[in-house]
């Protein structure tokens, strides 16, 4: 079975084995890399709740707190069935990297419910969400763990959260030093989220987009430029939406129950449109032809951009991947032995840890915003988002040449070596 946690070592053993060099105090080295390999802590326990029919049930939650070395553990709070402790294990490491690759002051947390959120009533979810919070309250705050939504966790979730979590610390007469609102990312705008954030994960992939084509594909015109994305929600949308703005050719896009294609190009804002008047994919303003999400990969365009789910390219399909780039914009998309048959093949993976980090960096603005009771407009929201990434590019990209390692293995020595650097720093090792 995969283990997720597994997989997050085997990466951070590779990782030190490029960096060693640079440290002439190898003991400190390697005590360093040993506690990058565990979290600092992980809060577990069972959540208990009344269902509407008077009966109670438990469920089992977890928040991992991997490394603060850099600031506070932020991460996303996950309600799925199919969460396990390895899974949030890795994620907060995974976290720990993304925000050190764009150097934002955070280090890296992760929290899930085995849940299947469906099944429960908006009350029931609302006593499950505030049971979470109660469970974490005294490991969570502005200055310590900033969690925020993540797979079936929503604005309102974090309402109900954060309410929470002031509540607890009211009663126990604690003086809140900082805004309370600071404690959870991803709120409603009416209760301190940030403006942009919607579309901050896809455009954030853009800007990145628009770097690597600047060094893969500079003499195309961007209308020669062919994009295929995997998943139509909320990322996949958004990088579309402003990958054809900008006038790339976005040729393919898919959902859960499949894909569509067309070779002069989609209209995103049409195909959206479409689907809300249809409820599946299609398009009146091109010529389409249906395909399904394996084949949508598999196409012969120069950037393929998997948007929805983990391990979608794996040693089985990675031979046959016929672009020249693919911005894992999903979590985990693309498994180890499919990246080697990709490098092998000279297919450039930008690596989720910095291809969809413009969302945990605009979480990043709303703590700043929170924390400063001072809002700033969308504009100036994404405009401060834009430097961030390209520079998050541009630097992995200098690192790549200098060492001829893959993309990702740049982003990875990149982010490790700045949370090493800050351990020795405070002396911890």
């Amino acid at each position: 079975m995969n283990n997720p946690h597994e997989n997050a070592v085997k990466q951070i053993d590779e990782v030190a084995a490029l960096l060693a060099p640079l440290y002439p105090d190898k003991n400190r080295f390697d005590a360093a890399i040993a506690r990058l390999k565990n979290p600092d802590q992980i809060i577990e326990g069972k959540l208990q709740i009344t269902m509407d029919d008077g009966s109670t049930q438990e469920f089992q939650a977890y928040r991992s707190q991997h490394n603060n070395a850099r600031g506070p553990y932020k991460g996303g709070i996950r309600f799925h069935p199919g969460v396990t402790k390895e899974e949030v294990m890795a994620l907060s490491t995974w976290m720990t990297w993304k925000c050190a690759v764009t150097e934002i002051p955070y280090g890296g947390g992760k929290g899930g419910v085995v849940v299947d959120p469906r099944k429960l009533s908006s009350r029931e979810l609302q006593e499950l969400s505030r049971a979470f919070a109660r469970l974490v309250a005294d490991h969570v705050g502005p200055w310590v763990d900033v969690p925020a939504p993540d797979v079936n966790t929503t604005g309102e979730i974090m309402s109900w959260m954060v309410d929470e979590w002031q509540k607890v610390k009211i009663a126990k007469g604690e003086s809140l030093q900082a805004n309370p609102l600071a404690t959870f990312t991803g709120k409603p705008l009416g209760l301190g989220g940030s403006e942009g954030r919607e579309e901050a994960t896809g455009l954030g992939g853009v800007f990145v987009l628009e770097r690597l084509v600047a060094k893969l594909f500079s003499a195309k015109p961007k209308n020669e430029v062919r994009v295929a994305i995997q998943g139509f929600g909320n990322v996949g949308y958004w990088f579309a939406f402003h990958a054809h703005r900008l006038g790339y050719k976005v040729v393919a896009v898919s959902d859960s129950k499949g894909g569509i294609y067309a070779d002069g190009g989609l209209d995103p804002v049409e195909v959206a449109e479409y689907k809300k008047q249809n409820g599946k994919l299609g398009s009146v303003k091109a010529s389409v032809q249906t395909i399904t999400n394996e084949a949508l990969l598999e196409l012969p365009v120069e950037i393929v951009v998997p948007s929805a789910l983990e391990n979608v390219i794996t040693d089985q399909n990675a031979a046959q991947i016929k672009a020249k780039a693919i911005i894992e914009m999903a979590n985990g998309p693309v498994t180890p032995e499919a990246d080697q048959i990709l490098e092998k093949n000279g297919v450039t993976v930008i690596a989720d840890v910095l291809a969809n980090a413009g969302g945990v960096t605009t979480s990043y603005f709303e703590w700043v915003q929170n924390l400063q009771g001072y809002y700033w407009k969308k504009e100036e929201v994404l405009a401060k988002l834009q430097p961030l990434m390209e520079t998050a590019f541009d630097q992995m990209w200098e690192l790549k040449t200098q060492t001829n390692q893959s993309a990702r293995m740049a982003t990875y020595m990149k982010a490790v070596k700045r949370v090493i650097d800050a351990m020795m720093l405070r002396g911890w090792v």
